[in-house]
């Protein structure tokens, strides 16, 4: 029906108000629409209580860092080689023990030598035991093991490696960890919308919307940031190269505290990252840039341990293996939490506790490529994009008011509100403006063109039947609905997939494209319909003149 109740009507002025209201911060300067939260009162006039958020825009509007990193793979081979030839001793030492030689990793196995030849057999039997139950996708046994096993008779020898099939799974394993760290270290700058997905079987693809500074992704993304916390051995006597003799337990690090180039610790970490809770650029009591880190529950239970036993005893913090800070435990530390000092500048010590906070990347990564997407070249698209809309727009207005009169004003009017309402959820949603995103928003004035016109066209029909103009209209708004329902849902549909499935340019044009065909539908239908109601009530025309 043409009439509308009260309520109806405050609901639509509403949502109009309200888009209004919030793309509006796009229509003014920047140094006008900013507020500071410390002073709010230098803010002039009323913009204090506006919003003050525009549409985020994405890399190929705003400019940007587009890097490709490779994960390390091999690097995480040698590793799980490293752990396997530990597993392997310890195997080996249960009771009753079988006496080998240490197992090494020589090449991509471990190579264990048994010193018995009768015990060979035993010794392959218990190693077997590395490989463990593996269970395939329905609950059996599987055919892939993650260990291949042999022994060598002639010369005592059993050598373990690891299985295509295990790698292959590493490999799916190790990215999928790597975006996942990627993602909350770049989240974690407030970066909005950053692109960060798989590329071929181990890259991965990170796009930065508004970093101008490759070199700070890198230094952010590619540090492993693994850390760890030993005790220093002061019984070891380290040369100014490094060199020493060291017991098995002890291992020689690199220095970054300025005060020594080289540390001997024991080869045992007491405390790794993964019990850290929390991480923050802080300031030491010389007011210099640091880290203040807490640990969990367990780690400040181990912590407080360590040092109530080791009071006057060096506590070495090492990043990625290097020493950040050596300090010396002068009391108990009970509530598990503490600074880490270095020669940081702020946004060093900044980004330290953003990739401890986000965690330990499982392996290395290797920029392989990198651009930076200067902020011209986006404004160049952002202007050629307008100017794209604003002759749409006008096309469509020419063409509607010639072929519909008064209605196709109407339907031109209801268009303006339509982008404003984009416009507005843009902005409020802070959803990122790409540029097929604004191949979206043309797309969705042609849709919305679409719907006027049928709705036009079966008025147009209901009029040369002979019914009167409220009959037409009314029947003309009923019956076009149910076919501009129709298609906005299936289109809907397709927009919600390619959101889901996408990724980048991709997701912005469904963004854009889902958002306007929810306004599409409101303004093309509710809103002009409330338009023509409008103008009936006041001036009762007897024809609508097409």
């Amino acid at each position: 029906m043409l009439y509308f109740s009260p309520w109806k009507v405050v609901l639509i002025l509403g949502v109009v108000l309200l888009g209004f209201f919030f793309s509006l911060p796009n229509f003014v300067p920047a140094e006008n629409r900013y507020v500071d939260p410390a002073n709010p009162d230098q803010t002039k006039g009323i913009w204090t209580i506006l919003p003050s958020q525009t549409v985020n825009l994405g890399l190929d509007l705003r400019g940007g860092s587009h890097l490709v990193f490779e994960v390390d793979i091999e690097d995480v081979r040698q590793e799980r080689l490293g752990d396997l030839a530990e597993e392997a001793r310890v195997v080996l030492r249960n009771d009753p023990p079988i006496f080998t030689a240490r197992p090494a990793v020589v090449g991509q196995q471990v190579v264990i030598r048994v010193t018995n030849p009768e015990d060979l057999g035993a010794a392959y039997e218990r190693l077997r035991e590395l490989n463990g139950p593996v269970t395939g996708a329905n609950g059996g046994q599987s055919l892939d093991q993650r260990l291949s096993i042999t022994q060598d008779d002639s010369d005592r020898t059993i050598r373990i490696a690891i299985t295509e099939a295990e790698i292959s799974s590493i490999r799916q394993r190790t990215v999928e960890q790597s975006i996942e760290v990627i993602r909350r270290r770049i989240d974690a700058t407030g970066t909005t919308e950053p692109t960060i997905t798989r590329q071929d079987e181990d890259r991965v693809l990170v796009q930065v919307p508004g970093e101008s500074d490759p070199q700070r992704v890198i230094d952010l993304v590619g540090t492993t940031a693994r850390m760890t916390f030993h005790m220093v051995d002061r019984s070891v006597q380290v040369g100014p190269d490094g060199q020493a003799r060291t017991p098995p337990d002890v291992m020689i690090l690199p220095s970054d505290d300025g005060y020594e180039n080289f540390v001997a610790v024991k080869r045992r970490a007491v405390l790794s990252g993964e019990n850290l809770a929390s991480a923050s650029q802080s300031f030491d009591q010389n007011g210099q840039p640091a880290v203040a880190f807490r640990f969990d529950t367990t780690g400040s239970q181990v912590f407080g341990e360590i040092t109530s036993q080791n009071v006057g005893e060096r506590f070495a913090i090492v990043l990625d293996g290097v020493v950040i800070t050596a300090p010396r435990i002068r009391s108990p530390i009970l509530g598990g939490s503490g600074i880490i000092e270095g020669s940081f500048t702020v946004q060093e010590a900044s980004d330290l506790s953003t990739m401890l906070s986000a965690g330990a990347l499982p392996a290395k990564l290797t920029p392989v490529e990198q651009r930076s997407i200067t902020a011209s070249m986006g404004q160049d698209a952002i202007e050629a994009g307008a100017e794209a809309i604003l002759l749409g727009f006008a096309l469509v207005i020419v063409f509607m008011v010639l072929a519909y009169g008064f209605m196709g004003v109407v339907s031109t009017t209801a268009l303006l509100i339509n982008v404003l309402l984009i416009l507005g959820a843009l902005s409020g949603l802070q959803a990122t403006l790409t540029l097929p995103g604004i191949a979206g928003i043309i797309l969705t004035i042609g849709m919305a063109v679409d719907a006027n016109v049928l709705i036009f066209e079966r008025i147009r029909e209901e009029i040369r039947q002979g019914r009167k103009v409220i009959n037409a209209i009314e029947i003309g708004y009923n019956r076009a609905f149910a076919a501009i329902l129709d298609a906005n849902v299936t289109t809907f549909i397709a927009a919600a997939v390619l959101f889901m499935m996408g990724a980048g340019p991709v997701r912005g044009f469904a963004v854009t494209l889902g958002i306007g065909i929810v306004t599409s539908v409101f303004t093309a239908f509710t809103f002009s319909r409330f338009v023509v109601a409008v103008w009936l009530r006041l001036r009762k025309p007897q024809s609508i003149g097409f």
